[in-house]
């Protein structure tokens, strides 16, 4: 076996390492045989320890995680990053919307348990973390929703001094396109109304005229409608199978209705108005719509079909409301409100093509002003 060494053994089939903290002896095992190579390396491990202890900077948990002495000295157990996902994920689920908290889980059950939860908090680094990333096969928003629990976990776990670096510093977000709008043109809207009747063509029709997501939609109720002032107030939206608030705080608004949009309400009000809240149900069951995925399933896609329409989803419907206002010349700002954007920066970014081009004769009212007798004057190369 060589030369001994001082304060390690061979013990069974192990290697037990001897050194006094907080003036306790302490005797820690290592589950490693006990060869020549291994009681070296159980040799240098015991010098560093000795080093930190001398230094202030052992960290006993870290070293030995699984010791019966980290408890009795009082020091906190590293948790596993699957034991901090889970408190982190349990934080989250009487304070995030039912939907948002499923992606969350989805994201930790399927993506982040299997591949980190075994490591100890403190041994994630950031290479591991990024080139995990980079096998992943999915699109750069997915990895970018994946890594939000990992996010928050570890923003949590550095403020409480779990950790005294967070890895997910130095990872930034994949950057990624947002799709461009297909919006459907008005012939195609035509021959998809034209292949639909009752309650799925008024369900399609107000969706053409209103700019509603689906979500929206299947959540209106008859008493968000103000015929008075024809309009509807949104306030809420159906996500897997749970009502919640709209998705932004910008979201709740009130929607002028347009004549289309108008007439498809007054046609179902003879289908639903005295068989429940809903404004919209499903005409196959004769319950409210379920999910977007019923919609497209049951209605959008056999419709389209017969319509001869090249396949785009029924969020596209709102694409289309908001083109062909734009289309018309409506105010960015206004057309903004009735989508329930925060500002019109989104209409700019995601429509942008379809404002018309601004006014060619834009500065000559100051110009005029300009050429005033006093004002004019001489302006050189």
């Amino acid at each position: 076996m060589g030369r001994k060494q001082t304060g390690v053994r061979a013990r069974g089939k192990g290697i037990q390492i001897d050194f006094y903290f907080r003036g306790q002896r302490c005797l820690e095992t290592l589950r490693i045989p006990p060869t020549a190579a291994n009681l070296k390396h159980a040799a240098r491990l015991r010098e560093t320890v000795l080093y930190e202890i001398a230094t202030n900077t052992f960290d006993y948990a870290k070293h030995f995680p699984d010791s019966k002495k980290v408890a009795s000295l009082g020091i906190q157990r590293i948790p596993s990053v699957k034991q901090q996902l889970t408190k982190w994920l349990n934080s989250k689920y009487r304070t995030c919307e039912y939907s948002t908290y499923r992606s969350y889980n989805s994201a930790v059950s399927h993506h982040l348990i299997p591949v980190f939860g075994d490591r100890l908090l403190t041994d994630l680094s950031t290479v591991e973390i990024r080139e995990w990333i980079g096998g992943l096969a999915v699109s750069a928003k997915m990895v970018n929703n994946t890594l939000i629990p990992l996010r928050g976990m570890l923003s949590d776990a550095y403020a409480d001094g779990l950790i005294d670096r967070n890895p997910m510093d130095r990872v930034k977000n994949l950057t990624h396109r947002t799709r461009e709008p297909q919006p459907f043109a008005p012939d195609e809207v035509t021959a998809i109304l034209k292949h639909c009747d009752g309650q799925v063509r008024n369900l399609f029709e107000f969706a053409f005229w209103t700019g509603l997501r689906t979500s929206e939609l299947i959540a209106l109720e008859w008493g968000d409608v103000d015929w008075k002032k024809e309009c509807i107030h949104v306030r809420r939206a159906s996500v897997a199978k749970k009502v919640k608030s709209t998705k932004t705080k910008s979201g709740e608004r009130t929607v002028k209705l347009l004549p289309p949009a108008l007439k498809a309400l007054k046609d179902q009000k003879k289908h639903t108005r005295l068989q429940g809240n809903q404004v919209f149900q499903n005409p196959f069951t004769g319950d409210p719509w379920i999910d977007d995925q019923q919609i497209r399933k049951t209605a959008w896609k056999p419709v389209l079909l017969r319509a001869g329409v090249v396949y785009r989803t029924p969020y596209q419907t709102r694409h289309t409301y908001a083109s062909t206002l734009l289309s018309a010349g409506e105010n960015p700002m206004w057309v903004a409100q009735q989508m329930g954007h925060t500002d019109w920066g989104m209409i700019r970014r995601v429509y942008g093509r379809w404002i018309p081009e601004v006014d060619t004769t834009g500065g000559d009212k100051i110009m005029a002003i300009w050429s005033q007798d006093g004002n004019k004057e001489e302006i050189s190369d």
